[in-house]
Formats: C-alpha cells, structure tokens, sequence
C-alpha cells in the first residue's frame, strides 16, 4: 500500500517523530487551542489522531525492529531510545491531552456512535494516570526487551548443527522416541542455563507492578490491570468462573484423548515427547514439502475462504510487510502489529516447516484482516477493538482455513490428520489458558511471594488442569519452568484468558460458517469493520455470535469440536 492512500492533513510532511523535542512542539500546539465548541472539538480530535497515528507508527517500526534483531546493536539502541527517552514524556503529554478533552465543554456534543468507546476509554486513562508510574513502566519494558533478547539467542547443538528452539519444535513431531526425548531435554537444558536471569527479569517485573498499583491507590496489581485492560463487561470472578467450567467440561475430554494417544502409541505413560508426535507412527506433517511455499499456500486458502481476503492478504506481501522464518536472535513467538499511519498490517513469526506454521499465519493473517477492515476510521482510537474480539478474528480463520489444507496436502488422509490435530489443539488450549491465567491472578494477588511460593503454586495449578497420563518423574525442574516459555507473562501481563473468551466466539462463527458460508463471512466482515466503535458484546452480535463465555456455551461448542473430531476420525479409518 502507497503511503498516499491515507495522506497526512495536519502534519508537514516532512515531520518525524524521531525526537520527544519535536513531538513536544507538535502537542503544544494542539494544547493552546480552544476546543469550546463542536467545530472546533471535531477538527481538533481529527488532528491528534493524526499526529497519534504517526507516533504509533515510529514506536512500531522500531518495535517490529527489535524482535526481528534482537542482537543489532544500533536497532537496539533506537528502540531503547524510544522506550526511555521518548515514550516516557509521551506519557505525560497524553495525559494533558486527555485531560484537556473530557474538560471539553462541546464533549457531549461529539457523536456517541464515533466518540462514545473513545470517550470512555479516555475517562479511565485520566482516572489510572500516575506520573510516578512512567518510569515503573519504562523499567518494565525495559525488562520484557531483556527476556526477548534472553530467549531470541537461545540455540543448541543437536544433530551436528546449531538450531534455534523454534526448529526444534520439528524434532518433537518425529517418530523416534528416543530423539524426541534428546530434542526435549536438548531444549530445557538451554532454557535451564538462563532459568536464573529468567527468574531475576520476572521478579524485578512483579515489584514494578505492584508498586504501579499501590501509586494508582489499589491494592494490587489485578485490580489496576483489569482497569488498564478495559475489562468493562466482566472481572475476576467471572475469570474464576471460567476455569472452573474448564475443569468440568473441557479436562475429562483432555484425559479421553489423552489415554486414547497413549493407547495408540502402545506405552504404559505419557512422557513430555509424547505430545506432538502422531499416536499411529506416522511421520509428521510438512505442509512445505509438498513444494508449496507458506505464504503461496496460505493466500490460495484465503481465497477459497473468500476472494477478498486473498486481495488483502496480496497488500502484505506486496508491502514487504511478513517476517516468518525462525532465526537466531529473533525473538521468540509471533505477533500481528498495525503501522498506523500508513494503515496496514505487519506479521511477525518463527515459521519451522510445521503445521503449526501454517495455523499460524492462519490465526496472524485473521488479525491483519481485521486490521484491514476497520482501517477506514479516521480516529485511531476506532482502529482497534478489545482483545477478546480481535483473537475471535484470528482463531475463526484458523477453523474458516482448516478445510482447505489441501492446498498444501495431495493425500486427503493428510488433511483430514491435520484437521484433527488442530482441533485437538483447541482442546488442550483451554487448559493451558486456564493455567497461565490462575497463575496471574495467584502472582498479582500475592505481592512478595518468594520463588518457591511461585513454584508451589504452579505445580498445584498444574495438577489441576493436567492429565493423570502425563508421567514428569524426574523433570520435576522442566515442570517448575514451563511458564518461562509463555512470552505474554513478560511483555503483557493478564492478556491470556482472551484466547479461550475469544476461541468460543471462533467456534460459533465455524458453526455459522458450516450452516451459511456466505452469510457467516458477510458478518465476520461486518463485525470485523466495526473497529472499536461498539461495547465487546456488541461487537460478537455485529459478527453474528454471542459475547458468552458460561458453561452452557462451552459445553455446546467442544460438544460441536468433538462430533468434529469423531466424523474426521472415522472417515480416515
């Protein structure tokens, strides 16, 4: 996409943010101005999107940087540039920014179906803002580009050659149980030589946080993020609730299949290596040797699910705008970023040559869809939406995409495998998101707590949502670190139970695809356009699907999944 598609009205051209001196000068003119009447409130507000759009830009670019060269020094020092120096007095400038547009006399004039999200949004910015927290917040981010820089230079030596932990992730699909097991303690030996510096970036993480909270007048740090987050339509206790229907209705269908893998692989326990290989002996999955390239295959799917995602999926890759392969000082993990300004989407990933891989340029290339649909809102404040519709966007292209592997698999029976797969994997994501979320809520709850406390915990939640047919004898130290690996505790904290939320909502817009593929997409589309202008249930009802996360609809939904599963398993028999 040509930078003129969305010209700048306000900005001199030639404006960068690349100072805090400059953006300075920019805000304190748009902070003089009289914005005391409707005319002048609207053109103002048109103009700090504007100039907010341009900034988002620069923090992301240098952003999308850093984690594609963690180890660059001049890229490193840009981005830490940023988030010392130029994003901390950003901070205060949006806060006078907010501040002086809710003391807008002409404010209730402004539209409520534009202004409204934005508005509410901006009241519980000026409520939360502390000036002591920016440089709680700087150290935090600090420290979170730490662990990316930690975890991006894990290699090892396996097979002669030197691999990055994304690739060994193909070793635990093989066969040979044996070489499993090596690739596996392979892995967490790498992991375990930094577990100390692991654990010395989460503390210093966990203090910061909480003394963020105990500025903002609370008394931990749920409270505050559950603020910060914008959880407007549901709390901790419906959190709670959540991971207890898990464990009533998504565990016993875990530990079914669970015993069914262990049956089928003919040994008397599961062990970690066991997970990913396939239970009948066959070799794994690689949609790339087939001869079609990810990015090739992934946009033929697209089009088959709908031509017009294909076209929007085409301004990535003519835009430059993927990052995929998995490399060495790369951080770990991948990500769907916008470029504000110019308004288009970038996707981030260490693809391995796995299925996973393509699922998940599946799920990234959903939100660049969404970023794509909603980028006609002039306010940037309506170019976003609640994390627990955006995740909806992307995991229904997984389920929309999942029909037509096809494309990379000549053998039917293989994508029938696949399908399976994925779908056991949106089983066993309920009880993972059940576990890292339990652990947030414990960890933030419980300012203070030792490491040792830590652990006590995640092993009891751990036996909570496992499986009895796992066998951990003698990796009791590999048990105790697994959360290490979940780059969200790090980078953003509390953001987790929205997959499991949003994966229901994905479910349902599957099962309104299977009844009417047209009109299913027709609202995914129109709920995906909507931005951030509406409340997260109306959100789901603009896609078409219900804002629910109870028991009852999870029980319907993984009853769909496994109906699902039977009907693909007895087909492949």
């Amino acid at each position: 996409m040509e930078k003129t598609a969305f010209p700048r009205r306000f900005l001199n051209e030639e404006f960068s943010a690349d100072s805090l001196e400059a953006i300075e000068a920019i805000y304190t003119d748009l902070l003089t101005r009289e914005i005391d009447n409707p005319d002048s409130l609207l053109a103002w507000c048109s103009e700090w999107s504007e100039i907010d759009s341009v900034l988002a830009e620069e923090g992301a670019r240098r952003f999308v940087q850093h984690t594609c060269f963690t180890n660059d020094e001049e890229i490193t020092a840009r981005y830490m540039e940023w988030i010392e120096k130029i994003r901390p007095g950003l901070k205060k400038i949006m806060f006078d920014m907010d501040r002086k547009f809710i003391a807008s006399p002409a404010l209730d004039s402004l539209p409520t179906e534009k202004f409204g999200s934005w508005i509410k949004s901006v009241r519980n910015s000026v409520e939360l803002f502390r000036e002591d927290n920016i440089p709680l917040q700087t150290e935090e981010s600090k420290l979170d580009a730490e662990y990316d820089k930690v975890v991006g230079a894990m290699t090892v030596e396996f097979d002669g050659e030197t691999r990055t932990i994304p690739y060994m992730g193909r070793i635990l699909q093989e066969t040979d149980r044996d070489r499993r097991e090596a690739a596996f303690r392979v892995i967490w030996d790498r992991f375990g030589q930094d577990n100390e510096k692991i654990q010395d970036i989460f503390d210093q993480q966990l203090q910061l946080r909480h003394q963020m909270a105990l500025n903002t007048g609370l008394d931990n740090y749920r409270t505050l993020r559950f603020r910060q987050l914008e959880r407007f339509d549901y709390g901790p206790e419906q959190c709670m609730q959540f991971h207890d229907s898990i464990e009533k209705v998504i565990l016993p269908l875990v530990k079914e299949r669970a015993a069914k893998r262990r049956e089928s692989l003919g040994v008397d326990q599961l062990r970690p290596w066991d997970s990913s290989v396939d239970p009948k002996g066959r070799s794994p999955l690689r949609p790339l040797e087939g001869g079609t390239p990810l990015v090739d295959g992934c946009s033929q799917i697209f089009g088959q699910v709908h031509p017009d995602l294909a076209k929007m999926f085409s301004l990535l890759i003519d835009g430059d705008l993927l990052d995929l392969d998995s490399r060495k000082n790369k951080a770990p993990g991948g990500y769907q970023y916008n470029f504000e300004e110019i308004r288009v989407p970038f996707i981030f990933m260490n693809a391995a040559g796995k299925q996973g891989d393509v699922e998940t340029l599946l799920h990234e290339g959903g939100h660049a869809f969404h970023s794509i649909e909603s980028r006609h809102h002039d306010l940037i404040a309506n170019r976003g939406a609640p994390i627990e519709f955006c995740e909806v966007a992307s995991m229904a292209m997984e389920l929309l995409g999942a029909p037509h592997l096809d494309v990379f698999y000549k053998d039917p029976a293989q994508v029938t495998r696949a399908r399976i797969e994925h779908l056991e994997g949106v089983i066993s994501l309920f009880p993972w998101v059940a576990m890292i979320d339990s652990f947030q809520h414990w960890l933030y709850t419980h300012p203070g707590h030792s490491r040792d406390q830590r652990t006590s915990n995640w092993h009891a939640i751990m036996d909570r949502f496992g499986t009895n047919e796992m066998d951990w004898s003698g990796l009791e130290h590999i048990r105790s670190s697994r959360w290490m690996r979940q780059s969200h505790l790090f980078g953003v904290p509390f953001y987790y139970i929205e997959y499991a939320i949003a994966q229901l909502g994905a479910l349902q817009v599957w099962r309104n695809h299977r009844k009417d593929p047209d009109g299913a997409i027709q609202n995914y589309r129109a709920g995906l356009a909507l931005g951030n202008t509406r409340s997260l249930p109306e959100l789901y009802a603009g896609a078409g699907i219900k804002f629910d996360f109870s028991q009852e609809m999870l029980e319907d939904l993984i009853g769909m999944v496994r109906e699902e599963i039977d009907s693909l398993e007895s087909s492949s028999c």
